[in-house]
């Protein structure tokens, strides 16, 4: 009944949630999510565009002035890191995919800079794949409406999502809890007044 009642709300609020990045194929994905981690989508659209106008190919990019490609991606954050992150990863698509982005997770989390998360979200949104990721919206949101533990760590969050929502609607489910977090169950400030699932959620005490 509660999984009806989620679910069905999730339905109402994003009958078709879109990934918020902007790419244009799958290698541009791939480091728009690794820009992501610790920043937002808006600044990851805003920093991505000026990236590949200055390195329009893996080659290029590959062979980028580290300080040059640094000032770029300075508004994300962890820039230092982020910048070495992309020069490998196009490295290795370059010189060992061919240009293109494995379908296999295990290939995908031997790439600099990408997680389990980051693999999930990418195989889900580019390739389709049922994979539900656990960013901080999905982590929150699923703990305050009790489908998992407070203690659970991400991997364990993840376990339980995959057993409580169907296979087929995964990827969708993932995207819809990412939407929640975002527009609505916000960790500072969560619009609690108008929200249909406050009964059931587990920080409303401390919330409201």
């Amino acid at each position: 009944m509660m999984m009806n009642r989620i679910t069905n709300y999730l339905n109402n609020l994003f009958p078709d949630p879109k990934c918020e990045l902007i790419y244009h194929n799958d290698y541009e994905l791939l480091m728009a999510i690794v820009l992501s981690a610790q920043s937002t989508d808006k600044r990851v659209n805003q920093v991505m565009p000026l990236v590949f106008k200055k390195y329009p190919t893996l080659k290029l990019l590959k062979e980028a002035d580290l300080a040059d490609l640094e000032k770029i991606i300075r508004p994300v954050g962890s820039f230092r890191r982020k910048s070495l992150y992309l020069k490998s990863i196009a490295e290795i698509l370059d010189e060992k995919y061919d240009g293109i982005v494995p379908k296999n997770r295990e290939e995908l989390i031997l790439f600099p800079g990408v997680g389990r998360k980051t693999a999930n979200v990418f195989l889900s949104e580019y390739y389709k794949e049922p994979a539900i990721a656990v960013d901080t919206h999905v982590d929150r949101v699923s703990k305050r409406l009790g489908l998992a533990s407070f203690t659970d760590n991400v991997l364990q969050v993840e376990q339980k999502l995959m057993k409580k929502f169907l296979k087929k609607d995964w990827a969708k489910t993932h995207l819809q809890l990412v939407l929640f977090g975002r527009y609505y169950c916000k960790a500072v400030k969560p619009l609690c007044k108008n929200c249909e699932l406050v009964d059931i959620c587990k920080e409303k005490k401390k919330i409201l």
